[in-house]
Protein backbone atom coordinates (compact mmCIF):
# COMPACT_ATOMS: atom_id res chain seq x y z
CA UNK A 1 0.00 0.00 0.00
CA UNK A 2 0.77 3.19 -0.81
CA UNK A 3 0.08 6.60 0.71
CA UNK A 4 -1.87 7.23 -1.68
CA UNK A 5 -3.69 4.72 -1.74
CA UNK A 6 -4.22 4.87 2.40
CA UNK A 7 -5.08 8.12 1.66
CA UNK A 8 -8.09 7.57 -0.47
CA UNK A 9 -8.86 4.25 1.51
CA UNK A 10 -9.27 7.09 4.32
CA UNK A 11 -11.32 9.47 2.38
CA UNK A 12 -13.51 6.38 1.12
CA UNK A 13 -14.38 5.10 4.81
CA UNK A 14 -15.10 8.80 6.33
CA UNK A 15 -17.38 9.13 2.99
CA UNK A 16 -18.88 5.62 3.18
CA UNK A 17 -19.71 6.03 7.42
CA UNK A 18 -21.84 9.36 6.67
CA UNK A 19 -22.81 9.77 10.29
CA UNK A 20 -22.04 5.82 11.83
CA UNK A 21 -18.98 6.67 13.66
CA UNK A 22 -18.76 2.81 14.24
CA UNK A 23 -18.18 2.60 10.44
CA UNK A 24 -15.59 5.35 10.57
CA UNK A 25 -11.74 5.23 9.91
CA UNK A 26 -10.78 3.40 13.82
CA UNK A 27 -7.12 2.01 13.10
CA UNK A 28 -4.33 1.75 10.66
CA UNK A 29 -2.73 -1.55 10.35
CA UNK A 30 0.72 -1.64 9.11
CA UNK A 31 2.74 -4.83 8.40
CA UNK A 32 6.47 -4.11 9.60
CA UNK A 33 8.23 -4.54 5.71
CA UNK A 34 5.30 -2.02 4.29
CA UNK A 35 5.72 0.55 6.34
CA UNK A 36 9.84 0.34 5.95
CA UNK A 37 9.10 -0.29 2.01
CA UNK A 38 6.61 2.58 1.58
CA UNK A 39 4.27 3.75 4.56
CA UNK A 40 7.41 5.53 6.68
CA UNK A 41 7.20 8.26 4.17
CA UNK A 42 3.47 9.30 5.44
CA UNK A 43 3.62 12.24 7.94
CA UNK A 44 2.89 10.10 10.97
CA UNK A 45 2.92 12.09 14.51
CA UNK A 46 3.36 10.93 18.03
CA UNK A 47 2.31 13.79 20.41
CA UNK A 48 2.67 11.79 23.36
CA UNK A 49 3.06 7.82 23.97
CA UNK A 50 -0.51 7.57 25.21
CA UNK A 51 -1.84 9.01 22.37
CA UNK A 52 0.29 6.49 19.83
CA UNK A 53 1.56 7.24 16.32
CA UNK A 54 -1.37 8.75 14.00
CA UNK A 55 -1.82 9.65 10.28
CA UNK A 56 -4.72 11.97 9.42
CA UNK A 57 -5.64 11.80 13.63
CA UNK A 58 -6.13 7.65 13.07
CA UNK A 59 -4.01 5.33 15.09
CA UNK A 60 -0.68 3.26 13.41
CA UNK A 61 -0.15 -0.17 14.65
CA UNK A 62 3.04 -1.12 13.10
CA UNK A 63 3.60 -5.59 13.30
CA UNK A 64 5.00 -8.43 11.83
CA UNK A 65 2.40 -10.05 12.41
CA UNK A 66 -0.25 -7.53 10.81
CA UNK A 67 -1.64 -7.35 7.91
CA UNK A 68 -1.83 -3.92 5.84
CA UNK A 69 -5.30 -2.40 6.32
CA UNK A 70 -7.61 -0.21 7.50
CA UNK A 71 -10.51 -0.91 9.95
CA UNK A 72 -13.37 0.80 11.18
CA UNK A 73 -13.84 2.05 14.59
CA UNK A 74 -16.05 -1.54 15.19
CA UNK A 75 -13.36 -3.88 13.88
CA UNK A 76 -11.25 -2.11 15.95
CA UNK A 77 -12.69 -2.85 19.07
CA UNK A 78 -11.36 0.47 20.68
CA UNK A 79 -8.08 -0.32 19.78
CA UNK A 80 -7.56 2.87 18.13
CA UNK A 81 -8.87 5.03 20.81
CA UNK A 82 -9.32 8.09 21.52
CA UNK A 83 -10.94 8.15 18.10
CA UNK A 84 -11.48 11.06 16.33
CA UNK A 85 -12.38 12.53 13.27
CA UNK A 86 -10.35 12.27 10.16
CA UNK A 87 -7.81 15.14 9.67
CA UNK A 88 -6.71 16.78 6.23
CA UNK A 89 -5.37 15.01 3.82
CA UNK A 90 -1.84 16.30 3.60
Amino acid sequence: MTETELNDRLDAMALAAQDDPDRAPGLILVETDAWIDSLSAIRATCSALHDGLRHRDIQIHIGAGLETSVLTRAAAGGRGEPYRALGPRP
